[in-house]
């Protein structure tokens, strides 16, 4: 494909492109950026980024059923956004890692900042 425009030239493109990742990883980021549309989904993120809860806590404090959040928790669980452990009868959700911590907050900041 031949650049029409003159201020890159296609070198610079290529070299550019190397720097995307591969196929696989854009797709990866995709689902993660599709799982965060879901307002029941994103609202679990911040209060797990606070606290480690577990399913009947989340459906106090978000005020809906069990169901929607198992099913949040499910797609979180399967992006590796969140993890599960066993507490006696109870199983307790908390953050994956500080990336997803650090996702959140950046995405705070940036649309605090636009308000």
């Amino acid at each position: 494909m031949q650049n029409k425009c003159k201020r890159v030239s296609t070198e610079q493109i290529k070299t550019l492109m190397q720097k995307v990742p591969d196929a696989e990883i854009i797709t990866r980021m995709s689902a993660i950026f599709q799982a965060l549309q879901s307002d029941t989904r994103l609202k679990i993120l911040f209060l797990l980024r606070h606290k480690e809860m577990c399913v009947c806590e989340l459906e106090e404090e978000l005020e809906v059923t069990q169901s929607a959040v198992s099913h949040g928790l499910r797609t979180l669980r399967q992006l590796d956004l969140v993890r599960v452990r066993r507490e006696g009868k109870f199983t307790v959700y908390y953050i994956a890692d500080e990336h997803v911590r650090t996702l959140i907050e950046m995405c705070l900041e940036h649309v605090e900042e636009k308000a």
